[in-house]
């Protein structure tokens, strides 16, 4: 196990360059740039390499966000990482992503741009079609536990550490790569479904207090993919 080291071209999550990237969790949203302290994650060997993405589906439960990223470069398409965050924790790592995506920007200029679906009027598969076509190893069934992030890039591709920060040592728990041009589309289906679930809370009743005993009933799950009909070609 290391200690996280900055990419070749580092931007931090609070949107300082060149300086140890800041996670963007709960505990530190209300600090101020001046207040921010500097956090060192430890990088097990097994995460180390990281996996490359080609896609991320978002999906949404009680009480958090599953983040499955997609490697669609072989038949079959298959679940490459699978990150668990709490609601909590969605949006500064949108924040983060928003603020890292402006950065490049002002680097390299906007980036390039995917390819558009010369079928925009066909049926988009359900959860359930999509989930049948993809492979899904025991080891990523499970998924890796985030609550928080740590975002750098280069003209090329983007790496986002997903931290668990747990005491007595922040851990790199997954570690994604995705090409430039995926991060905007991921961007907007992250987005997206945290809207769709802040509209679904603002609407949901208040529930009843339950007593010990009571039987709970199963969370809620909605779906949001980064548009693609095909996860093999996302």
């Amino acid at each position: 196990m290391t200690d996280a080291e900055p990419p070749e071209d580092p931007v931090a999550d609070d949107s300082s360059s060149g300086e140890e990237q800041k996670p963007a969790n709960q505990g530190d949203a209300s600090t101020t740039p001046s207040a921010e302290r500097h956090v060192s994650a430890r990088v097990p060997e097994s995460v180390s390499t990281g996996v490359l993405s080609t896609g991320v589906i978002v999906m949404t439960g009680a009480n958090e966000f599953v983040v499955d990223f997609i490697q669609g470069l072989g038949q079959p398409a298959q679940v490459a990482a699978r990150v668990v965050v709490p609601h909590s924790v969605m949006p500064q790592f949108v924040d983060a992503l928003k603020r890292n995506l402006e950065i490049y920007k002002q680097r390299y200029g906007d980036p390039p741009q995917l390819p558009q679906n010369p079928n925009p009027q066909q049926r988009q598969p359900s959860a359930q079609e999509i989930y049948d076509e993809l492979k899904i190893t025991d080891d990523v069934l499970t998924g890796s536990y985030a609550n928080g992030v740590m975002i750098g890039h280069s003209m090329t591709e983007f790496k986002l550490d997903f931290l668990a920060n747990l005491f007595p040592h922040t851990t790199v728990s997954s570690r994604v790569f995705m090409a430039t041009p995926q991060v905007p589309r991921m961007l907007e289906s992250l987005n997206r479904t945290y809207q769709q679930f802040l509209e679904r809370v603002s609407k949901k009743p208040a529930s009843p207090d339950v007593e010990p005993g009571d039987s709970i009933p199963p969370p809620p799950e909605s779906t949001s993919s980064d548009d693609v009909s095909d996860p093999g070609t996302s």
